[in-house]
């Protein structure tokens, strides 16, 4: 299997971020219960079109993907099952690094060590990222309830 790498992808032009709008409108037209579509593609070189059967799924993540870049946003793919380095995977959840090794001392989220270097999976990342916004929710719902019940007029 080929390693790809995991840097953004950013649209580079106006261009391109007017072809991943219009792809993005005529295709999520198509997105459904389906458990494939059958793409059709052509190369302006080709002289004629191909198709593929791609699973609904993947259909789904290009959709994503296009409506992302159609907003100018950077897009990445990556693997939950990929090991990253503790840079990463701070910069993943927006925080330093000395914050992200106290998070893992603590067992918030798990990691292993590979000599003297922690690794930590993406997809404990990611369940630890929407626990933590979970937890931030209703915490704030709570706050709310509060200023409601004080009749600070929230």
């Amino acid at each position: 299997m080929k390693t790809v790498e995991l840097s953004p992808y950013r649209p580079s032009s106006s261009g391109d971020l007017e072809l991943a709008r219009d792809a993005c409108r005529r295709l999520g037209v198509l997105l459904g219960t389906d458990s494939s579509v059958d793409l059709r593609f052509q190369t302006r070189k080709a002289k004629r079109p191909e198709s593929a059967p791609i699973p609904m799924a993947a259909f789904r993540m290009l959709v994503q993907i296009l409506s992302e870049m159609g907003e100018g946003n950077a897009v990445t793919m990556v693997p939950l099952h990929r090991e990253m380095t503790t840079q990463e995977a701070a910069e993943f959840l927006g925080m330093s690094r000395p914050s992200l090794l106290k998070l893992l001392e603590l067992g918030e989220i798990r990691f292993r060590k590979v000599g003297k270097h922690r690794r930590v999976l993406f997809q404990d990342l990611v369940k630890y990222r929407k626990r933590s916004m979970s937890d931030r929710h209703e915490a704030l719902d709570e706050l709310a309830k509060q200023a409601q019940q004080l009749g600070l007029g929230y």
